[in-house]
């Protein structure tokens, strides 16, 4: 039985500071944009407390008001202190609600800090004969440590608790007894909270200190025995000393009683908790929560967890479907040796097959099923260069198979034939994390993926845009589960490469059929949270055909020629030459451009092109693109650094690179189209960046003209968006003046010109068509007058005249722009046409420069995300037609609002009207879209 008597008090700052950044890299936002990071947190620790020690009582303590005794000793305490972030602010009324809805003591007192509450409470129970817990990571709380009070320090990522009695603590700071702690934190002082300490004094010299004079008040009577300026650093500061470890005492005469009574744990009310947690959108806690509450206290005898044996039930009578891992040999007998589960610490069953029979099984179970989830495993990140190593299954939750490929291509052969029933089964749903990748694998194999598809990445990319989308990541978040990375499981085992065969086939099991078992469990959470985001039809009518359409052009990849990039490589070399002569007779010597520090001593130190430079956090002066473009209008050296720069990025990132990217047995480039990187809904893609290549520059433009046709009976074709962004505001802005014009087939800068100065269309000069271009675009992206300014030659006064004038001349579009505004501080997110969702946390933030990025935002993601959307309508649909009607031209490149074809020269004109057909049809506005189609024998050409 355990001890009736044991409180445990929590210090909740600690715990929910804590709960907080744990998540920092990857926060949980729920539907309305709210970071509830803190209380997911804060709310894990506790419950895992309960789940754990099953408490009778308990108490959390909140800090109030700060320390009044200490900033009367010393005003700079803490004053080095970040301000608590918004998100944490957001949080303490929450969990002090959920806490008072599960009856737990809530203690707090102006002017005192939770330590001082633990501290006091802690005594004073002591005295009545309980043993007390202070559940904290706060090393502070030490001091206070004796027979009957521990420090309770919870667990956190993947560390168990830990319990620190007298022992501990004197092993922990090498000390004789725990009272030493505050000695130990007088002389070390504390950057956190702004304790000085003693000067030159750090850990290992205040252990010794401690070892040998005992305390604070002895070391300071004896400083005649330590030796050299240290000695004279201490008796400098000997106040300052015993300051610090009046700072660092934590006080025992709060005035608060200890009444066992309001500490007991009672039955919380389920109903306000679920409604609290249903607003928080924590819909797996509110399960635990649940079965924790209606659980507990039913004996306080430690039994076997349910979930071991649940797992101990599925195991008995099971017919096994592998052999003992290890030996690697294929038979055509069952075999029962197996490597049972070790159901003290694993409450799961993962299986690993390698004999024919297993494999028969294994197909037969899997064709009962309406959905599996699966992951292909290879020995190389690269998909052309790969090999299956193997593919782990799971259609049960904690549950799972790795059937493993051996090193014998006649016994591969015979796994893909079998396997590939299930693949190219239309009734059984594929679920996957990252399908794209798994198909560019398997095709390989010359295996396709029939029927319904999930993909766990990108489900959770429609649902949290702007956070990572990681499988371990993903699996610690949604399931607390202590995932890792396969880089991780890598290291662990020994290996810095992707060489996993060498790895042993019981450790290759546990982590890969662990990523099936995520995957299969993630669907279940993010298939319901699509459904009530509005999603579900964007993920399945748009963004999973999509993963097919990349795969394809990613797979059939574009031609280079390469003989061109080396020629020009060696033109952009000397014309790098060129400049940089120039800049050395404008700077007056030479000096290595590239290097940040040492251009910013010659623009700012000797050329002193302006009073006040910009510095960056190291202090050396700033030599950032925004800062040299300022410069550039007024000073030559800057403009033509700038130019040195450009020429030498694209030198570096593509006329060098693409070259060495060329796939060896394809003889072409194979981009990677990322689906779930940009926040608005648009493709990004790497390996390389295709996205990025310059068009507006002479010399960038240079470099699309490496991109050719496959041979001499082919041709590029390039489809292009006019202006859809402009169109799109324009119908969802429902502005009459702007969709008439559009719909007139006016050019738009120049109609927009002729309103805003006033003059008529045919008498727009270029400069008045420029700025009014400009301001088309700019106002999207909620240009200022200032940077109105700067993109043009009106001054600030002359910029916001244009602006206001525009508006006057589109009324609805300033509408538009203040309910999209409206709209993202009421929801938390703005939508596309497709109901897509750009979630803005930031949009009600006490920042105003932060704030108005978010406002910017709200006016620009629904722009351009409707634009990605509908030109992967497009992609979609003419995939579909090239499919169907057996054409051999390929689609080959999509770029912003751009698609690339590799066109059979026989089939040119009717694949222009379908491509052009299909583009301006994926989607009806009131305002016509518009598509320009270009030919030509390189991209340039064609664009």
């Amino acid at each position: 039985m355990k001890d009736s008597k044991r409180l445990f008090l929590v210090d909740a700052f600690a715990l929910i500071f804590r709960g907080y950044y744990a998540f920092i890299k990857n926060p949980r936002i729920n539907s309305r944009g709210m970071d509830t990071s803190a209380i997911f947190g804060f709310m894990n620790s506790l419950l895992d407390l309960i789940r754990k020690e099953n408490p009778d009582y308990l108490s959390i303590c909140f800090d109030k008001g700060g320390s009044k005794i200490r900033t009367e000793m010393y005003s700079a305490y803490k004053a080095n202190r970040h301000e608590t972030p918004e998100a944490i602010k957001i949080a303490i009324p929450y969990i002090q609600k959920i806490l008072k809805e599960m009856n737990i003591s809530v203690i707090e007192k102006e002017g005192y800090e939770a330590d001082d509450i633990i501290g006091t409470l802690a005594k004073k129970a002591e005295k009545e004969g309980y043993k007390t817990y202070m559940v904290t990571p706060d090393k502070d709380f030490a001091q206070l440590v004796s027979e009957n009070i521990f420090m309770y320090r919870p667990s956190r990522m993947g560390n168990g608790i830990e319990i620190w009695g007298i022992e501990e603590v004197k092993a922990k700071f090498e000390i004789d007894s725990p009272g030493q702690v505050v000695d130990y934190l007088g002389m070390m002082g504390d950057s956190v909270d702004n304790i000085p300490g003693l000067p030159g004094v750090g850990d290992k010299t205040a252990k010794k200190f401690i070892k040998e004079f005992g305390s604070m008040e002895k070391l300071l009577e004896n400083t005649h025995v330590i030796k050299g300026k240290l000695k004279d650093k201490i008796e400098a500061n000997k106040e300052l000393g015993l300051l610090s470890k009046e700072l660092a005492k934590i006080l025992l005469n709060v005035p608060v009683d200890f009444e066992s009574e309001k500490f007991k744990i009672s039955t919380p009310n389920f109903e306000t908790i679920n409604v609290l947690f249903e607003e928080l959108e924590f819909k797996r806690m509110k399960e635990s929560f649940e079965k924790l509450f209606l659980n507990n206290k039913k004996s306080d005898i430690k039994s076997i967890p349910e979930s071991i044996n649940k797992v101990a039930k599925e195991l008995t009578g099971q017919i096994d479907l592998f052999k003992s891992p290890g030996s690697g040999e294929f038979n055509n007998q069952l075999t029962s040796d197996f490597k049972k589960i070790n159901l003290k610490s694993k409450n799961h069953s993962y299986q690993f097959i390698n004999n024919s029979l297993g494999l028969d099984l294994l197909v037969e179970k899997i064709f009962k099923q309406s959905s599996v989830s699966f992951k292909v495993h290879t020995d190389n990140i690269s998909p052309f260069k790969s090999k299956i190593i193997g593919i782990s299954f799971c259609w049960q939750k904690k549950k799972g198979y790795y059937l493993f490929f051996p090193n014998d291509q006649k016994k591969i052969n015979l796994i893909l034939e079998k396997i590939n029933l299930f693949f190219n089964n239309a009734n059984i749903e594929k679920i996957g994390h990252d399908l794209k990748y798994d198909l560019k694998v398997l095709s390989n194999y010359k295996i396709s993926l029939e029927g319904p598809l999930f993909d766990t990445l990108i489900a959770h990319y429609l649902i949290n845009p702007d956070r990572r989308h990681d499988l371990d990541v993903l699996g610690n978040t949604y399931l607390n589960n202590n995932s890792k990375s396969l880089k991780e499981f890598l290291l662990e085992n020994g290996k810095n490469k992707l060489n996993i065969c060498e790895i042993p086939i019981e450790n290759q099991t546990e982590f890969f059929v662990k990523d099936a078992d995520m995957i299969f469990q993630l669907k279940l959470f993010f298939e319901k949270e699509l459904k009530e985001a509005e999603n579900i039809n964007l993920f399945k009518s748009i963004e999973l055909p999509l993963l097919k359409v990349l795969s394809k052009m990613e797979i059939e990849g574009v031609n280079i020629d390469v003989l061109f990039l080396k020629e020009l490589s060696k033109t952009l070399g000397e014309e790098i030459n060129r400049i940089e002569k120039i800049v050395y007779e404008q700077a007056g010597e030479t000096f290595n451009i590239g290097s940040p520090k040492q251009l910013g001593l010659i623009l700012f130190d000797k050329l002193k092109l302006i009073d006040k430079p910009k510095k960056t956090k190291t202090g050396q002066y700033s030599t950032a693109e925004e800062v040299l473009s300022y410069l550039a209008k007024d000073n030559k050296i800057v403009s033509n650094i700038i130019f040195w720069r450009s020429i030498k990025k694209l030198l570096n990132t593509y006329v060098e690179a693409l070259p060495e990217q060329v796939n060896s047995k394809t003889g072409r480039i194979h981009t990677v189209y990322n689906q779930a990187v940009a926040s608005t809904g648009r493709l990004s893609s790497n390996s390389p960046n295709l996205q990025n290549i310059p068009i507006r520059t002479e010399t960038g433009k240079q470099v699309r003209k490496a991109f050719i046709p496959r041979d001499e009976n082919h041709i590029l074709l390039a489809a292009d968006y006019s202006q859809i962004e402009l169109r799109i505001i324009a119908a969802l802005s429902k502005d009459p003046v702007m969709i008439k014009a559009f719909q007139n087939n006016e050019d738009i800068h120049s109609s927009t010109a002729s309103k805003v100065f006033g003059v008529p269309i045919d008498e727009v000069t270029s400069i008045q068509r420029n700025n009014a271009k400009i301001i088309n675009f700019g106002i999207i992206y909620g240009v200022s007058a200032f940077g109105l300014s700067q993109q043009t030659d009106l001054n600030r006064t002359e910029a916001k005249e244009l602006i206001d004038k525009y508006y006057e001349t589109y009324p609805k579009l300033r509408s538009y722009i203040n309910d999209q505004i409206h709209e993202a501080r009421e929801n938390g997110y703005v939508k596309t046409v497709l109901g897509r969702r750009r979630y803005l946390n930031d949009i009600l933030s006490q920042n105003a420069i932060v704030r108005g990025a978010a406002e910017r935002n709200a006016v620009n993601a629904p722009v351009q995300g409707s634009a990605a959307d509908i030109i992967k309508i497009a992609m979609i649909n003419i995939d579909r037609k090239l499919s169907e009607e057996s054409w051999k031209s390929k689609m080959i490149l999509q770029v912003h609002d751009e698609l690339v074809f590799d066109v059979q020269k026989n089939e040119l004109e009717s694949l222009k009207i379908m491509v052009k057909k299909e583009m301006e049809h994926a989607f009806l506005f009131e305002v016509p879209l518009i598509v320009n189609i270009g030919i030509g024998k390189n991209w340039l050409e064609a664009h």
